[in-house]
């Protein structure tokens, strides 16, 4: 079984990335559960084509726990991949590692933290121990960050592997860094930058997935990309990063950088 999360910076595109990577691998004939870790609960919408369902967070503040069965939480969406939210706290309260938490131990209660492939959908740029938890606790084991080539969305990335360093060193954490994504925003010379940025930071660009409008209009008709035009380049994009994922053995402990060679990195490519 793979174990993989997508961490990345707010509103870079890891949620859509995430899904439209599932759908993917779903249509490779494999078994895959996608949980979403954002308090948003927006991971697995277009799988489950626009319905937001309920989170666990939500469901054991109004039950708890034990009045909480499979079906509760867990929900077939397109071509039969498993979605699950963990949600949050209400707004202002709590930390949003609780809903994590409480995702993995019912889920292992129930013994359906299964499958061929698990695709873990981690916010990735707010530093809390709580969105670490898939990483420190020995569940994801394969990091991608997601990233464009904006300063900020490297920045980021480029605190994710600050937190896989200093994981890996623990006994309990398999946690490595696997690859980088490039979710483009369109910027000059986006994928060289994105491209270098991989390399110093001791691992390689997996894939590098052009902007396209075909992802909106998906989005407006509540699909991913794979459902809604399987035959578009973006969805060849994302059939090619499933392929990449699945033969991937690199793995890595990254090297971080100093944030003056990141930001001399992103100047050079302006």
């Amino acid at each position: 079984m793979k174990q993989i999360a997508l961490y990345g910076k707010g509103g870079i595109g890891k949620s859509t990335t995430s899904a439209n990577l599932s759908a993917a691998l779903s249509l490779m004939g494999l078994d895959i559960l996608q949980i979403g870790c954002d308090p948003k609960r927006d991971s697995t919408r277009m799988l489950m084509h626009g319905n937001f369902i309920p989170t666990v967070m939500d469901l054991v503040r109004t039950r708890g726990d034990a009045a909480i069965s499979l079906p509760d939480i867990v929900f077939s969406g397109f071509n039969g991949v498993r979605c699950v939210e963990a949600g949050g706290p209400e707004p202002g309260v709590g930390c949003a590692g609780r809903g994590i938490i409480a995702t993995f131990q019912l889920l292992e209660k129930f013994g359906d933290l299964k499958g061929d492939v698990i695709v873990y959908d981690v916010l990735g740029d707010v530093v809390c121990g709580g969105f670490a938890m898939p990483m420190r606790e020995g569940y994801a084991q394969e990091i991608y960050l997601v990233t464009s080539g904006e300063l900020m969305s490297l920045y980021a990335a480029n605190n994710i592997c600050k937190a896989i360093k200093r994981l890996a060193s623990r006994a309990k954490s398999k946690c490595r860094l696997a690859g980088v994504i490039c979710n483009a925003k369109g910027e000059p010379r986006e994928e060289e930058l994105v491209r270098e940025f991989a390399g110093r930071v001791n691992s390689s660009l997996v894939e590098y997935i052009p902007r396209d409008r075909v992802v909106q209009l998906a989005e407006l008709n509540k699909k991913t990309v794979l459902e809604y035009d399987p035959a578009s380049n973006q969805a060849a994009c994302y059939r090619s990063l499933a392929t990449h994922i699945m033969e991937n053995t690199s793995l890595t402990i990254p090297t971080p950088l100093e944030i003056d060679d990141l930001e001399h990195l992103a100047y050079r490519y302006i």
